[in-house]
């Protein structure tokens, strides 16, 4: 999960640079083009497109149509918000996934953790901030990628250990393409496009890869209210490098909401850890996992 934030969070940067020259859905498009021929090859060289069938299969499909809504909403938010407040909404992310754990896979959450589900819903009120000056109607859009992504990561945890990850992300990566080119007419249509831009995208594309395949097998691999919490890193990243390189500087209300956001996460987290040792390896260890402790 760490390493995926970090591969998505590069990407974000570069997104979020190369929409100064050219709108999100053609930025959509080539970073989607390029992922899609990317990661069908690997795909292909393993094996993983066999039966490309499954691509139609209900949880890959409800997974791609939760990426597509997620992205779409987050790259609008990231076009007009600094990256960090952007990244801050996000962090509501573990919280609202593993209350959808808890309420549609019956996983145990106990009152603590939905206690800190519910303050950590109050930071993200703090950072939007409705009905004061500093809020922005594209903070919504941001919300609404949480709501996305938290059906893309319920849908992921179900999706048949025998469907290979590789097609899971060969199929997220072509509907991305797919959604940029039927948004690249209503959102300005095509502007013309240097080396340097197509470059920086085609580099896009390679860390969200990264991002896709290291966060399907974090999502497959254990239980979701366990792995969700370490999505906070992704905080620390976007933080640094909206100052290195947009020069925005995060203000006091976003910094309290985040602070309350990730504390009620880690809490969420060690509470996890404490109900995990009530039980025995067998029921805390997800197919692809060690028993606790090796």
């Amino acid at each position: 999960m760490m390493v995926a934030m970090v591969g998505f969070t590069l990407n974000d940067a570069m997104t979020k640079y190369s929409s100064q020259s050219m709108n999100m859905a053609q930025v959509m498009l080539i970073r989607g083009a390029f992922a899609s021929l990317f990661v069908g090859v690997l795909a292909w060289q393993r094996g993983a497109l066999s039966r490309p069938d499954r691509m139609l299969q209900p949880l890959v499909a409800l997974r791609v149509l939760g990426e597509a809504g997620g992205t779409v909403s987050f790259l609008v938010a990231l076009a007009h918000l600094p990256i960090g407040s952007v990244s801050a909404v996000l962090q509501a992310l573990p919280l609202s996934v593993t209350m959808g754990a808890a309420l549609f896979f019956g996983e145990a959450v106990g009152w603590r953790r939905w206690l800190a589900i519910a303050t950590g819903f109050a930071g993200v009120l703090v950072i939007v901030r409705p009905g004061f000056d500093g809020f922005t109607t594209y903070s919504l859009w941001a919300l609404a990628s949480v709501a996305c992504c938290t059906v893309r990561d319920l849908a992921t945890k179900r999706i048949p250990q025998t469907i290979p990850t590789m097609l899971v992300s060969t199929a997220t990566a072509l509907a991305m393409t797919i959604v940029g080119a039927v948004l690249l007419s209503p959102m300005g249509g095509w502007t013309p496009m240097t080396g340097r831009s197509t470059a920086l995208l085609a580099l896009a594309a390679v860390l969200v890869l990264i991002g896709y395949q290291f966060i399907i097998m974090a999502m497959r691999a254990g239980e979701i209210s366990f792995i969700a919490p370490f999505r906070y890193t992704a905080l620390l990243w976007s933080i640094l490098l909206g100052l290195v390189v947009f020069g925005d500087f995060p203000d006091a209300p976003m910094i309290a909401g985040a602070t309350i956001v990730v504390g009620s996460g880690l809490y969420a987290l060690y509470r996890e850890r404490i109900a995990g040792r009530r039980r025995i390896v067998a029921e805390s260890t997800g197919p692809a996992m060690a028993p606790d402790g090796i």
